[in-house]
């Protein structure tokens, strides 16, 4: 029994995650695995009704639950950045979901703005380390708002940070057991103190690991190698700030925010899934919003808790709906509305 905190959240955070569980039900029943879930109304609404973010009392009760799926926080009337630390990443850090794993996947009948790429050339997976370097908020300023102002940010490069997220990383490439080959992207050659530390350490974690070939790239190069050259990557790891800037990227060229879904993932504890498109208010409660990103996030949960076969039921399920069904996938314009997609790839994923 699976006990499952869902976060609907903000925008049509709530009917994307409606047909997320959809799925999640449909793929319950097919492979047999049982789940209870707890719904909590963190976001803005709450925000501004009450003043709070993520209580106290509410991380307690997340830490003795098994896994999070969430919808999507963004509010047209809270100022941004408020919403975003006050629950995402207070969330991430309490629950040290220390990586942030971004499948780059081209689906059956997506477009993408890559010429000559299809499917078979566009699928990897960013390991993103995910508490620590740069959004770590160390630093401060000084004489703010003067001529002398001087605003110093730190990016905080641990040992033990670095080893576990390389760690993770070798075996994840291992288990998708693909090209075997697993990318460390930094910037040695500048940042000659972090980098040093990260390649060090990669390179130690790589001697465990015999059968994974380890690979470095420079963090503007493999910007250029994903739109020239997707296929050469099979698993990439970095720190928190380019892992960031790279999984944008790497959503765009598999067809966008309203297919790319994400995992902050705590190995040993409480992970969290979702979507990566955002809030999206000004479609809220339209019905036409593409719900396969927050589907996606459900597949990597269960891929995470070990539900392989029904992470891979949804996975296929996906790739038939985007493959031989839409029309796009922007919203409005998917040829179907919110809630038939989903129905779609439950019923594809009842067929098995």
């Amino acid at each position: 029994m699976y006990k499952i905190t869902v976060l609907p959240g903000d925008g049509t955070g709530p009917e994307v995650v409606a047909e997320a569980l959809k799925v999640l039900g449909a793929a319950a029943q097919k492979v047999g695995f049982k789940y209870e879930t707890t719904t909590y109304d963190l976001g803005g609404d709450r925000y501004l009704a009450t003043g709070e973010l993520l209580p106290d009392s509410v991380l307690d009760e997340l830490r003795s639950h098994d896994t999070i799926l969430l919808g999507a926080i963004g509010h047209p009337d809270v100022k941004p950045g408020i919403l975003e630390k006050g629950i995402l990443l207070s969330a991430r850090f309490a629950l040290d979901q220390y990586i942030n794993l971004r499948p780059v996947k081209l689906y059956p009948g997506v477009w993408t703005p890559l010429k000559d790429k299809g499917p078979e050339e566009i699928d990897f997976v960013v390991v993103r380390e995910n508490t620590e370097g740069l959004y770590s908020g160390a630093g401060g300023v000084l004489k703010k708002g003067t001529e002398d102002e001087v605003a110093v940010q730190e990016s905080i490069n641990t040992r033990k940070g670095v080893k576990r997220c390389c760690r993770y990383a070798f075996d994840y490439t291992k288990k998708r057991n693909r090209e075997r080959k697993l990318t460390l992207v930094g910037k040695t050659n500048v940042l000659t103190y972090a980098f040093d530390l990260w390649e060090r350490t990669f390179y130690e974690v790589a001697r465990e690991y015999p059968d994974i070939t380890p690979d470095y790239a420079h963090v503007d190069a493999t910007c250029m190698w994903m739109v020239k050259n997707p296929e050469w990557f099979d698993v990439l790891v970095t720190d928190n700030m380019f892992g960031d800037i790279i999984t944008d990227l790497g959503a765009m060229i598999q067809g966008g925010m309203g297919i790319a879904a994400g995992g902050n993932i705590n190995p040993e504890g409480v992970s969290m899934f979702e979507p990566i498109g955002g809030s999206a208010p000004k479609y809220t409660g339209m019905n036409i919003i593409n719900p396969l990103a927050a589907i996606g996030a459900a597949q990597m949960m269960l891929e995470t808790l070990g539900e392989q076969h029904a992470a891979d039921l949804i996975d296929r399920a996906i790739a038939k709906v985007t493959g031989e069904k839409l029309k796009s996938l922007a919203a409005g314009k998917m040829g179907y509305s919110t809630s038939e997609v989903g129905d779609m790839v439950a019923a594809f994923v009842a067929e098995g």
